[in-house]
C-alpha cells in the first residue's frame, strides 16, 4: 500500500482513484542519510513553498517559517537557524533579498551551504520596478550564484546564466500542474464551468487565471491584452479573465458594456476550481515581455495549460520556440502591452476557427513530457543527492 505525501498540510494519506497528479515516495523511501533545511522567500504557505516541500520530499527535512510581511524578523529567524546548524544542506526556494542575503550570509559567516532555486533573472526582474538599483541588485544575484553550491533553474535559460555568474553546477525543474487531466474530468469541468457562467458552446474563449497585479508603469496586468483586443474586433469571441487583485478594477473600467456579456471577470476562485475555468477556455494567453525578464521564463501558466490540453497565444521568446509541440500560436510585439501585440491578438481573434483549435488542442494534449512531474521529482532528488556527496 502506498501512501501520498500532502505537502501543505503535511500529512500522509491514500490517494483517490484517478486524483494522483504525482506519485511521492513512500516514508519507507525517505533518505535519512542527510538532513535538510528548506526555505522559501515567498513566505509559508505559498506556492513556492508547495513546490519546495514536493522537490524535498525525499529527504528528511525542516522549513523555515518565513512571513514576507515580517521581512526582517524572517531574516533574523532563518540567520539563526543557519548559526545554530543541525543540517546538511540549505535549499533556497526564490531569490527574495530577506531570505537570499541570510543564505550568503550563512554561506559566508559559518560555512553552510545552500542550494538556489530560482524562476527569474533576479537584477533583470528587480530593476524592472527600481533601474536606478540595478548594479546594486547585480551584485545580489552575483553573490547568490557565486555562494551557492548548486541551482535549480524553472528554465534552462536560467541555469545557464547561473552557471556563467558563477554557480558550480545546475539542473532544471520546470514544475507541473498541480491538478489531474483526465479526459472525463476536463469534459465534466468544461461542461459545468461554462454552464455556470452561460457560455454556449459554440462559443470561442480566450482566458487567463492568476494574480491581476496592476503596473501603473506599463497600465497592465495579466488578462488586459485580452480586454484591449476583443474590444479591438467585431467577432463573438469572449474573453475569460480569473484572478483578484489591484488590477481587477481597472480591467473592469476597461471591459466597459462589455462586462459580462463578451468579457467576464468572475474573481478570485479557489484553487480546486480553476482546472474547470481552464478547461472553460479554448485558447489560453500566455503573455511575457521580450526582454531580460520574459525572455528567461515559461511561466507555470504553460503546464497548466498542457495539462488541460489548451493551445495558447504568445509572445516571440526562447520558450515560445524551444516548446512549440504545435499548440502555440507566436505574435510579434516587444510585450504583451505594446500596441503590435495588441493588434495581432485581435486579428487573431477575428480568424479563429474550432478547426484551428481543434489541430491545436490535439498537439497540446500530447506535448506534457517536459513538465512531468515524477521524472522531475527523480532529477531533484539525484541532483541534491551529488550536492550533498560533494560538500
Amino acid at each position: 500500500m502506498r501512501l501520498n505525501y500532502h505537502p501543505v498540510l503535511q500529512i500522509w494519506f491514500l490517494p483517490s482513484a484517478g486524483e494522483e497528479v504525482c506519485s511521492p515516495y513512500t516514508m519507507d523511501r525517505i533518505d535519512r542519510q542527510y538532513k535538510l533545511l528548506g526555505c522559501a522567500s515567498e513566505g509559508t504557505g505559498g506556492n513556492d513553498e508547495v513546490r519546495l516541500r514536493t522537490l524535498l520530499q525525499a529527504f528528511a527535512t525542516d522549513f523555515v517559517p518565513f512571513d514576507r510581511r515580517r521581512k526582517r524578523a524572517s531574516f533574523q529567524t532563518c540567520l539563526g537557524l543557519l548559526r545554530k546548524g543541525g543540517f546538511d544542506l540549505l535549499v533556497l526556494e526564490g531569490t527574495g533579498i530577506a531570505a537570499g542575503f541570510a543564505a550568503i550570509l550563512g554561506r559566508l559567516l559559518y560555512g553552510r551551504r545552500f542550494v538556489l532555486s530560482s524562476g527569474d533573472a533576479v537584477a533583470t526582474f528587480l530593476s524592472a520596478s527600481m533601474p536606478y538599483a540595478w548594479p546594486a541588485f547585480a551584485l545580489y544575484e552575483w553573490l547568490l550564484y557565486r555562494c551557492c553550491s548548486g541551482f535549480i533553474g524553472w528554465t534552462p535559460y536560467l541555469v545557464g546564466r547561473a552557471l556563467t555568474m558563477g554557480a558550480s553546477r545546475g539542473v532544471t525543474i520546470p514544475g507541473w500542474a498541480p491538478f489531474p487531466g483526465t479526459l472525463e474530468f476536463l469534459a465534466e469541468q468544461r461542461r459545468g464551468t461554462r454552464r455556470a457562467l452561460g457560455i454556449p458552446e459554440s462559443a470561442v474563449v480566450f482566458g487567463i487565471a492568476g494574480a491581476l497585479v496592476w503596473s501603473a508603469r506599463y497600465s497592465y496586468c495579466y488578462g488586459a491584452e485580452l480586454v484591449r483586443a476583443v474590444l479591438r474586433t467585431n467577432s463573438s469571441a469572449i474573453v475569460l479573465i480569473v484572478g483578484d487583485g489591484s488590477g481587477l478594477e481597472k480591467l473592469k473600467q476597461m471591459a466597459g458594456s462589455a462586462l459580462g456579456r463578451t468579457i467576464l471577470l468572475p474573481g478570485r476562485v479557489e484553487r480546486s476550481q480553476v482546472p474547470g475555468y481552464l478547461a472553460a477556455m479554448d485558447i489560453g494567453s500566455l503573455p511575457q515581455s521580450v526582454d531580460g525578464v520574459g525572455n528567461f521564463r515559461y511561466s507555470t501558466k504553460i503546464s497548466e495549460y498542457r495539462q488541460v490540453g489548451l493551445p495558447f497565444v504568445t509572445n516571440e521568446t526562447p520558450m515560445a520556440y524551444d516548446l512549440d509541440e504545435g499548440d502555440l500560436w507566436r505574435l510579434p510585439g516587444e510585450s504583451p502591452w505594446s500596441e503590435q501585440f495588441e493588434a495581432e491578438l485581435s486579428r487573431l481573434m477575428s480568424t479563429m476557427t474550432h478547426e484551428q483549435i481543434r489541430a491545436r488542442r490535439s498537439a497540446s494534449s500530447a506535448s506534457l513530457s517536459t513538465f512531468d512531474c515524477e521524472s522531475q521529482l527523480q532529477r531533484c532528488t539525484a541532483f541534491l543527492k551529488d550536492v550533498l556527496a560533494s560538500i
